[in-house]
């Protein structure tokens, strides 16, 4: 099993997305192996229904989505040849298990001194992956590979929560860690527009602004198709999820964590 986790800045896209994805395929078509790729929501662009599968027609509006459409087109097309097996285990907007995602880039940012910051509307459903879940699923998939169809497109449900839902499970999260603010929580939203303006000389934030429909547009994963093929798969509870993920970016201490637990216990 070759787990193809590579990821381009996003600024760089466009020249080396397709350059290393094949590179890549050879390496797992050199093994003999079953290729994975960690698929994302971008395949169905802007005008993508409230609930996700396999069948969902692939509709991308953002280079970023063509890309992403041409990748699971080839292996499409080396499956339909012999050449390649392949799984697209589908998830949403990543947390835990460290840094480099929107939970820490933006929405916790300030959280130790008091603010949440949320990307879109507070009533619109996203859809949310929790590492450790997702590789579980990606290790299900993979036992099993050799009973799944040559190319297989199996979408991970995760966690799908409005932007509310999400605030009010990390204020209980970071509360339980002990970093509750005296006065209690303020929110903010990213400043879209000035991004949008600065986007024609900050090529980072061009590539941002792009994909910010993300947060406009309701959407969900069905795992269906996931579940049918590996079976039941735990599902860390999200307070859980949410409190271990405050963790593993250093807010708060195993101390307090094991406090609330025997405090929620008791």
């Amino acid at each position: 099993m070759v787990v193809y986790a590579v990821n381009p800045l996003y600024t760089q896209w466009a020249t080396q997305a397709m350059p290393l994805f094949r590179q890549g395929v050879a390496v797992a078509q050199r093994l003999g192996a079953t290729f994975l790729l960690p698929g994302n929501v971008y395949n169905f662009g802007e005008q993508m229904p409230a609930l996700l599968s396999e069948r969902t027609p692939q509709r991308a509006s953002t280079p970023k989505g063509h890309i992403r459409v041409a990748m699971e087109r080839e292996l499409q097309a080396l499956a339909a040849q012999g050449a390649l097996r392949s799984i697209v285990i589908r998830a949403g907007d990543f947390f835990g298990s460290g840094s480099g995602s929107w939970m820490d880039l933006a929405i916790v940012k300030s959280l130790r001194q008091g603010k949440l910051v949320y990307p879109g509307p507070l009533d619109v459903p996203h859809a949310w992956a929790y590492l450790p879940d997702l590789a579980q699923a990606m290790v299900a998939a993979a036992s099993r590979r050799d009973a799944l169809p040559a190319f297989a497109d199996l979408p991970f449900a995760g966690h799908t929560l409005t932007g509310a839902e999400l605030l009010a499970a990390l204020e209980r999260a970071a509360s339980s860690l002990g970093l509750a603010p005296a006065r209690g929580w303020r929110h903010g939203g990213m400043p879209w527009v000035a991004m949008k303006i600065g986007a024609l000389v900050v090529p980072m934030w061009r590539e941002i602004v792009a994909m910010s429909y993300l947060w406009r547009v309701p959407h969900a994963l069905d795992g269906t198709a996931l579940a049918r093929a590996v079976g039941a798969l735990p599902v860390t509870p999200l307070d859980v999820a949410l409190r271990d993920a405050l963790l593993a970016l250093g807010f708060g201490d195993a101390t307090a964590q094991r406090r609330a637990v025997t405090s929620a216990a008791g």
